[in-house]
């Protein structure tokens, strides 16, 4: 596989994305990367410094003759989200990702790839290295923990950073350039239960819901894809009314970030119930089948018959559970009025975890609206209330508020159709970027994101696109070239 990139190109580039993928870089557990740029600076004589939080900051002199223009700061993060298929032996904290090339994409061995933001990072290291690149004073920022709680934007100070202009590099569609970005907002909820014992004679199963794409709960979230905590909870939701199914687990999902892909859960039947079950499992498989035949044709249930757990949530938890979670708005709330197909908020209902006793249901909300961010998050929270469950929400990240006419957009997107001979798309996206955070710190800083295309992001199913990051890397490579003088 190595072997194969390292015929890529650019080469440069190519050669810091495998050694990047080599290095283990879950959210939060970032060290490794982290000692790894900041001895690449060091060894490479440039002026390097990671501030309180853990941010680094490698800084590069103007090419000769340019240094009068504006200094610019190039922006990745570090970290990268941890999703495997259930079936796949991996242990981030210590393997690398095993990657490989089909039909012109770089995909992962049943596990995320890291293209989100390891081709940043590779991009930023490039640069950096280079000798022939024409540029003016740069910084090259790389954020820690953007993935998980935005820790290292949030973390950011006045005076870390001098450049004026901020380019990016951590957007998903080539050919699109994003001037604007959605806030975000976590709803995490704790539901108390106790546990009763399982009746004599009854049977317990497990009940997997797999197969899904999943992906990015702000990129993806519009594209009518499944989510496995809602599908599982239909099930329980019907069995439990008509089968006098009980459950004593319900776990799907894991990141606040990502659709859920995979949920199971362990219940108990009676015996008697088990053939009318059993038939209601196959209409329901058949059914939603059907619903998603276009966007989950990988969707799989199946039942399996399993040890007796040690007890079943006690009726009235289960009631809650399952109720609320069916009530729980997921996906798309609102479009915006202004950007004709463009979500402006959304809710993804993330994970739902069963503890020793208790349910934590981790959820997000989006929206380039702050007002309507608010609002989605107190429906719902306004659902689990009901249940008396504890609601604990973070403080939230701010959108990033579009400026069509800064200077750093017209450039690029010129310099983008002088490249490619057609005109680039500029828009808002609904996902959410460090630019927001960044701008409450430096106000007057111009901003714009961009990258190559990367599909699956978030989910096993992440993927590279090769032509991509050839263009991706010009475009950036002519922008530095265009900088204006800083006056």
């Amino acid at each position: 596989m190595n072997e194969e990139l390292l015929k890529l190109n650019p080469e440069r580039l190519w050669h810091y994305f495998i050694e990047i993928l080599k290095i283990p870089r879950p959210s939060k557990k970032e060290e490794k990367i982290v000692r790894y740029i900041l001895d690449f600076g060091k060894s490479h004589n440039l002026i390097t410094i990671q501030d309180e939080i853990g941010n680094i900051l490698i800084r590069k002199p103007a090419a000769r003759g340019l240094e009068n223009l504006k200094p610019v700061v190039l922006q990745s993060h570090v970290d990268m989200v941890c999703e495997k298929n259930s079936d796949k032996v991996h242990d981030f904290e210590k393997d690398p990702i095993e990657a490989w090339i089909s039909e012109g994409w770089i995909k992962a061995k049943g596990t995320t790839l890291g293209a989100d933001d390891g081709i940043g990072i590779a991009a930023q290291l490039a640069i950096l290295e280079s000798g022939t690149i024409q540029h003016g004073p740069i910084e090259c920022l790389f954020t820690i923990d953007e993935e998980t709680g935005l820790t290292g934007a949030f973390g950011l100070k006045p005076g870390f950073l001098n450049g004026k202009i901020l380019l990016n590099l951590d957007s998903e569609d080539e050919g699109e350039l994003f001037i604007g970005c959605a806030g975000g907002k976590d709803t995490t909820i704790k539901m108390k239960y106790s546990k009763e014992m399982v009746p004599e004679g009854w049977l317990t199963f497990k009940i997997d819901v797999s197969g899904l794409v999943g992906g990015h709960s702000g990129d993806d979230i519009n594209k009518g894809r499944a989510n496995a905590n809602k599908l599982l909870n239909r099930i329980l939701w019907h069995a439990s009314e008509h089968y006098k199914l009980r459950i004593a687990s319900f776990n799907g999902g894991n990141l606040r970030n990502a659709i859920a892909r995979e949920a199971n859960a362990i219940i108990s039947i009676p015996a008697e119930c088990l053939k009318d079950f059993s038939d209601y499992i196959t209409l329901y498989y058949n059914t939603v089948k059907s619903e998603y035949k276009i966007t989950e044709p990988e969707l799989k249930i199946s039942l399996i018959e399993t040890e007796a757990p040690s007890g079943l949530l006690d009726h009235v938890s289960q009631q809650n559970l399952i109720n609320s979670v069916y009530a729980c708005p997921h996906g798309v709330i609102a479009l915006s009025a202004e950007i004709p197909g463009f979500v402006e908020t959304s809710t993804n209902l993330a994970s739902v975890k069963t503890l020793e006793d208790e349910i934590v249901i981790g959820t997000s909300q989006r929206s380039s609206v702050e007002s309507a961010k608010e609002d989605i998050c107190n429906m719902v929270s306004g659902v689990f209330r009901l249940t008396g469950s504890v609601i604990e929400q973070s403080h939230g990240y701010p959108g990033w508020t579009p400026d069509p006419n800064s200077e750093i957009v017209d450039i690029t997107r010129k310099t983008y159709k002088e490249l490619f001979n057609q005109e680039p798309k500029v828009l808002a996206i609904h996902a959410g970027l460090e630019c927001g955070l960044i701008g409450n710190v430096y106000p007057d800083m111009e901003m714009i994101s961009f990258g190559p295309t990367i599909k699956g992001a978030h989910s096993p199913d992440e993927r590279l696109n090769i032509d991509s990051v050839k263009k991706f890397w010009d475009l950036t490579i002519e922008v530095l070239k265009r900088i204006p003088v800083d006056n």
